[in-house]
């Protein structure tokens, strides 16, 4: 009796400790928006949950049409993730809702955002931003053209595991307002990562074209005089952040056309940070998953055309 007592009590000991090691990431996607097949952040983060089961030591949430209205929905929360509309809008400033995402970063949570979820106003979530992942989209500063850059070549990291070179043709954000180097010397005067700020990491880099620096973008359509003036330089598409007190964060500009989830390796670099970004084990050769085009046809928002 004994015996079966002890190794019961041993049992039990390492599915305890298997369940405290799992790590939670939890996906907001944002309400409805766009034509079908644009903004489909529901649907998006449900195609990136089903891929993201497949890993072990992981467990993934995902909550639809905006912030959820539990207050425990983000207990225990290793990472993050809003897929969502920013700008004026954006969930992250309803409420108390930047008080409680900058309660998880100073806990050492993972916080990322994708597409229109990296647009901040300035002067509301803006400083919030530079601190979490470091760095967004500003308004009138930085752009949203539609255009096809060519990610041919990526960092030493975990999340560009497995990642091949790839392109596609989607509304690509460049010109991030980013964090400074130091509290005295703005890098960002030009949009580039000149002095790169310690812990940032450009991830997905390409080169716009002069008539994609002249426009139109999709809103304002510009163009804008900053941006035609950098012609020739590297802009980042995609970066990830290493913040001081341990905690990390990711930006990512893509997303809005739905259809480029079918892409292998756009995918792949979204879900290995994904996992970075919750301190997870990122396989040797990024997460694979593989996704049909039945697959991006389910949870689509039902959407006038």
């Amino acid at each position: 009796m004994k015996i079966k007592l002890f190794v019961g009590a041993v049992l039990f000991g390492l599915i305890a400790l298997v369940s405290a090691a799992e790590k939670k990431i939890v996906l907001i996607a944002g309400r409805p928006s766009h034509p079908p097949g644009m903004h489909e952040f529901r649907a998006g983060s449900l195609l990136l949950k089903k891929c993201l089961d497949t890993v072990s030591g992981v467990s993934t949430v995902v909550y639809s049409n905006g912030w959820p209205e539990a207050s425990s929905a983000l207990e225990g929360a290793d990472a993050v993730v809003v897929y969502a509309d920013g700008g004026g809008g954006h969930p992250a400033i309803k409420g108390d809702h930047k008080k409680v995402l900058g309660d998880l970063a100073n806990k050492g949570v993972g916080l990322g955002f994708m597409h229109y979820g990296v647009e901040i106003p300035s002067t509301n979530g803006g400083p919030e931003f530079l601190e979490w992942i470091g760095g967004y989209y500003e308004h009138q500063y930085s752009v949203n053209p539609m255009w096809s850059p060519n990610f041919e070549k990526f960092p030493g990291h975990p999340v560009t595991r497995g990642v091949k070179p790839f392109s596609n043709r989607d509304e690509w954000y460049f010109n991030m307002r980013w964090r400074p180097p130091t509290l005295n010397n703005d890098a960002s005067v030009d949009g580039a990562v000149r002095s790169k700020p310690p812990g940032l990491t450009p991830v997905l880099v390409a080169t716009p074209s002069d008539e994609v620096r002249k426009g139109p973008y999709v809103y304002p359509k510009g163009p804008y005089e900053h941006i035609v003036k950098a012609s020739g330089r590297e802009e980042t598409m995609m970066w990830v952040y290493d913040r001081p007190n341990g905690g990390r964060g990711f930006g990512f500009t893509g997303g809005h056309t739905h259809a480029n989830w079918g892409n292998p390796d756009q995918r792949k670099v979204v879900l290995n940070a994904m996992l970075w970004l919750a301190k997870a084990d990122v396989p040797a050769n990024g997460v694979e998953c593989a996704v049909t085009e039945d697959d991006l046809k389910q949870n689509l928002d039902p959407k006038r055309r």
